[in-house]
């Protein structure tokens, strides 16, 4: 009879090792592998990619991944914080025009309103993102704009208020609005929100963008997650662009700011006059004035008659057309538009306008001669430079002045006469 032995303590370790294993590893892997929703957002949102400093990057429109809000926060949590230094932006103080601080202050005020609702911290920390952007080059060079950007699209929009209808659904009590203003008129006269540093982004937790993965996450304020660009569009280098002045009109803030109220009722009249100086400008062919010859990106013609100066713009616009570099150059006297080519200094000192399109320089500039047409608007006058005078006469021509008093005294060397001096006549510069 054979008797069967019992297993050694080796073996029964070893069995027993392996039992353990086979319950604990499936459970290490329940326990530790991330949320469906998290793996599912992580396999759409694009790779994170560092846009190289020659570059500038691009801003994408708002678009989000397919989550549920407790999905979104799941998801927002396992992002880290970036590591390493979130430098305080520097100050910031808008130096515009009375009218034109006080389109931008309103703007500002909508968005950190709209954003953030009646929260002081969350309204400085939008502010904080908007005056950002402002000065980076990937942004409009305005306030109204960088709110304002895509307002016409409705996924293209960078503030979702813009866009959304909720300005048409909700206006703000004036007691609100007055804090959001004052809110906005401290992050335009140098107020900085340090937390958020240089940040252009956020979102709230509840949302997962796709342009979430090539930024770097900075900090959290109340419900909203705070974004820079990766590499060295995200460092305070990339902060230096010079702002414009020129705040535009927004009819949408109309409702409820004096400000752009004003404005629109003055872009009204702009587009009234405009109208009607095309209407003239129809009657007498001025639309078909042919550009300069060899040149068909410059114009030079004769204003209509009767036409106020604030429309010429409007007419240059009109004959530029789409084009991406034009001249525009205006007189009212018909007698000093050059015949061909470009105009000798007195035809300059007699040019009524002009207006200088170069959108790759980003540049785009309209004088008048203030001479003709005084103007209060800073920067809109030609610069007045000489004409050239008549030659001086030869010095053997000079008639030495008699003077009286002591008679000549011999062996004195004497200096010529005084030479007569053409006075120089002004004539502007484009």
């Amino acid at each position: 009879m054979i008797i069967a032995q019992r297993p050694g303590f080796l073996l029964r370790a070893i069995l027993i090792l392996i039992a353990i294993a086979a319950v604990a590893v499936p459970m290490l892997i329940v326990v530790t592998a991330p949320p469906p929703a998290v793996a599912r957002a992580r396999r759409v949102l694009p790779p994170a990619r560092v846009v190289p400093a020659t570059v500038v990057p691009e801003v994408e429109p708002v678009e989000l991944v397919d989550l549920s809000p407790d999905e979104a926060r799941s998801f927002n949590e396992e992002v880290p914080f970036v590591d390493g230094p979130n430098p305080a932006a520097r100050p910031f103080r808008l130096k515009d025009t009375p009218e034109a601080l006080a389109r931008a202050t309103d703007c500002l005020a909508a968005a950190v309103l709209y954003e953030a609702g009646d929260d002081p911290t969350g309204q400085r920390a939008v502010a904080q993102v908007v005056v950002n952007r402002v000065r980076h080059p990937a942004f409009p060079k305005t306030i109204c704009g960088v709110v304002f950007e895509g307002q016409d699209r409705r996924t293209g929009c960078q503030f979702t208020f813009t866009c959304d209808g909720a300005m048409t659904r909700w206006a703000p009590p004036p007691a609100m609005w007055t804090r959001a203003r004052a809110v906005a008129a401290a992050a335009l006269a140098g107020t900085v929100f340090r937390k958020v540093g240089y940040a252009t982004h956020y979102h709230t937790d509840w949302v997962v963008p796709y342009w979430q993965s090539s930024l770097d996450k900075l900090a959290r304020v109340g419900s909203h997650l705070f974004f820079r660009w990766s590499g060295w569009w995200g460092t305070p280098p990339a902060f230096g662009r010079t702002v414009s002045a020129d705040e535009p009109v927004i009819a949408k803030l109309a409702a409820f700011s004096d400000a752009h109220r004003t404005g629109a009722a003055l872009v009204e009249a702009d587009s009234a006059l405009a109208e009607s100086a095309e209407a003239l400008a129809k009657a007498t062919g001025l639309l078909g004035t042919a550009p300069v010859a060899g040149d068909g990106d410059s114009f030079q013609v004769v204003l209509p008659a009767g036409t106020s100066a604030d429309a010429y713009p409007q007419l240059a616009a009109q004959a530029c057309g789409a084009r991406e570099w034009c001249k525009y150059l205006g007189w009212t006297d018909a007698k000093s538009v050059p015949a061909t080519g470009a105009p000798d200094a007195a035809q300059l000192a007699a040019m009524s306008f002009s207006y200088l399109r170069d959108r790759p320089a980003g540049l785009e500039r309209t004088l008048w001669n203030c001479t003709q047409f005084p103007r209060t608007r800073p920067g809109g006058c030609m610069r007045r430079q000489p004409l050239p005078g008549p030659s001086p006469t030869p010095t053997s021509a000079i008639i030495t002045p008699v003077m009286k008093g002591p008679p000549e005294l011999g062996g004195v060397r004497r200096g010529p006469g005084p030479v007569a001096t053409a006075v120089p006549t002004p004539a502007p510069r484009l």
